[in-house]
């Protein structure tokens, strides 16, 4: 096994899971999200107010294709299936795994959507994110993991339980 890339709509629990997943593993954690605050210097939801979106998921392009990582559980932002470049990286780099929560679980677990840095554009609803993203997080994963109907604990096992079973495609 080298990298695990987590995808999935915000709220999926890429980051939570993730850490939990990577120390569960002996792997380093990544998440692409603070890459980028780290280097712009601003937040995510601020990067995306000043800067746009189109500008934001560039940047997070690019973010995603300077990763050279072994060994890690990468999580990368919702938007990352937003670019073909991030998903043929994505899946290069290692084992991609869908996070699958329906539109009423991710609508149910996101309570900051001004803040939280979603890239919407102006008048898109998360359920017109969602419906777009969806088919690229299926066509993009290796394996889909149902995250919505269990724990934390659960997550991380069903995820750990889908990558014993399934060698990554080729």
């Amino acid at each position: 096994m080298d990298n695990i890339i987590l995808i999935g709509m915000p709220g999926s629990g890429k980051s939570t899971v993730g850490v939990v997943l990577a120390k569960a593993l002996g792997l380093r954690f990544l998440d692409v999200d603070l890459l980028i605050q780290e280097r712009e210097g601003a937040l995510l939801q601020r990067l995306i107010d000043s800067r746009g979106v189109e500008r934001f998921l560039d940047l997070e392009r690019d973010a995603i294709l300077s990763l050279d990582c072994r060994r890690a559980v990468v999580a990368p932002g919702g938007s990352c299936v937003c670019r073909e470049e991030s998903i043929a990286h994505m899946r290069r780099l290692g084992t991609v795994v869908y996070l699958r929560l329906s539109l009423e679980e991710v609508a149910g677990r996101i309570h900051n959507m001004a803040s939280r840095g979603i890239a919407l554009s102006p008048g898109q609803t998360l359920a017109d994110v969602y419906q777009y993203r969806a088919p690229l997080y299926e066509r993009c994963a290796h394996i889909t993991v149902p995250a919505g109907s269990q724990s934390l604990a659960g997550t991380v096992e069903a995820v750990k339980n889908a990558l014993a079973k399934g060698a990554r495609p080729s």
